[in-house]
C-alpha cells in the first residue's frame, strides 16, 4: 500500500528507491474502524494523514449540533486540520472514518525534518498545499454560487465512487442540502 505514496512523490518529484524508503521510514502506519476519529475538535493535532484505503470526512459542528462537512478523504489524498498541524492549535474540526481506513501518519517534526534533509520534499508538500489550496478555493466558490442542482452534478462528476458509498445524510451536509432536497436531486437523475 505504501507504493500509492511512493507513485504520488513521483508525479511531482524524482526520488530513488532508497530514499524513498527513508523517506517512509519517518511515517507512522494506523488502522481506524468506522466511526473512528483520527482528529477530535479541542484536541491537538499530531499528524497529517496519507490516506491508504477507506474513506474519512471532515467537518465541523455549529452551536446548533448541525454538521458541516468540509472535505471527504479517501485513498491517495492528504488530510488534517492544518491550522492545528501548523501552528499547533487545537483541532476546529473533527475528522473520523467512514468505513475501516488505514493511513500513513506524519508528524510536523519528521515533516519539517524530510524538507530540510531533501529541498525536492519541500517542492512536494508546496505543491500539494497549492493543489489544496485551489481546491478549497473551488468548493468555497460552489457552495457560494452554485445551485443544489449544480453542487450535486459537480460532486457525480468529480467523485463518482463516493455517491455510492456515502450515506444520504453525510452527502447532503456536504452539499449544504436538507436530506429532503437530496432526494428530489436523486429522484431527478
Amino acid at each position: 500500500m505504501s507504493e500509492l505514496l511512493k507513485n504520488q512523490f513521483k508525479k511531482i518529484i524524482e526520488i530513488t528507491d532508497d530514499e524513498y524508503d527513508y523517506i517512509l521510514s519517518h511515517f507512522i502506519t494506523k488502522k481506524f474502524k468506522k466511526h473512528q476519529f483520527l482528529v477530535q475538535e479541542d484536541q491537538v493535532v499530531v499528524y497529517d494523514y496519507f490516506v491508504l484505503s477507506g474513506c474519512i470526512k471532515s467537518y465541523y459542528t455549529d452551536e446548533n449540533d448541525k454538521m458541516h462537512i468540509l472535505l471527504f478523504g479517501t485513498q491517495d489524498w492528504w488530510i488534517s486540520d492544518y491550522e492545528a498541524y501548523y501552528f499547533k492549535k487545537k483541532a476546529r474540526v473533527n475528522i473520523d472514518c467512514l468505513e475501516e481506513t488505514e493511513v500513513l501518519c506524519l508528524s510536523l517534526e519528521n515533516r519539517e525534518k524530510l524538507c530540510k534533509e531533501f529541498h525536492r520534499i519541500e517542492h512536494f508538500f508546496r505543491k500539494k498545499t497549492n493543489r489544496r489550496n485551489v481546491a478549497l478555493q473551488n468548493r468555497i466558490l460552489t457552495l457560494l454560487s452554485s445551485s443544489a442542482k449544480e453542487r450535486y452534478e459537480k460532486f457525480i462528476q468529480d467523485y463518482p465512487s463516493l455517491v455510492q458509498k456515502l450515506p444520504k445524510h453525510i452527502l447532503a451536509s456536504y452539499l449544504g442540502v436538507t436530506r429532503e432536497t437530496l432526494s428530489r436531486l436523486y429522484s431527478t437523475k
